[in-house]
């Protein structure tokens, strides 16, 4: 398996997962990331500056991705950790931990101070990974997301 930065022909395979992801977690799909524009062509909604999506491929075979870009309606300091999600097939595997580390990785190359990011209380797995990576909860969102089903919001501190 590799990961690699996402190309036009991922687009429908990227959404299929976080689609397969939210029917799995019983998570609403009106006022999600299902409702961005992204989430129908990933590739070209990460074709802007400081901004990456990654997937994880296994021959033909895309089983997972997340990116970051900058925060809309935020400072030009922080990004967003956006649509990381996974296959049943290879959770538990480190391939979160390795992703979140590209991502981080990416934000401070792109001269961010700060990465945010909104999930939902049904996430724990992600929720703990989040945490045990420096994301600190906080009381109310940041910038505009319009992610409304998100009711847990975090931030690392890059630099």
């Amino acid at each position: 398996m590799i990961i690699r930065e996402i190309l036009p022909q991922d687009n429908m395979s990227i959404k299929a997962i976080i689609t397969n992801c939210f029917k799995e977690y019983n998570l609403p799909i009106a006022g999600s990331s299902l409702e961005d524009n992204d989430a129908n062509y990933m590739y070209q909604g990460f074709q802007q500056l400081r901004a990456v999506y990654y997937v994880i491929e296994d021959g033909d075979k895309i089983l997972g991705g997340g990116g970051i870009k900058h925060l809309l309606g935020a400072k030009n300091d922080i990004c967003e950790l956006q649509k990381m999600y996974f296959h049943p097939d290879i959770r538990g595997q480190g391939f979160g931990k390795r992703l979140l580390d590209l991502c981080m990785n990416s934000a401070k190359k792109f001269n961010y101070k700060f990465c945010y990011l909104e999930s939902a209380s049904q996430l724990k797995t992600a929720l703990t990974l989040y945490e045990k990576n420096g994301f600190e909860h906080l009381d109310t969102p940041r910038g505009y997301t319009g992610h409304t089903i998100c009711g847990i919001y975090m931030l690392k501190k890059l630099i």
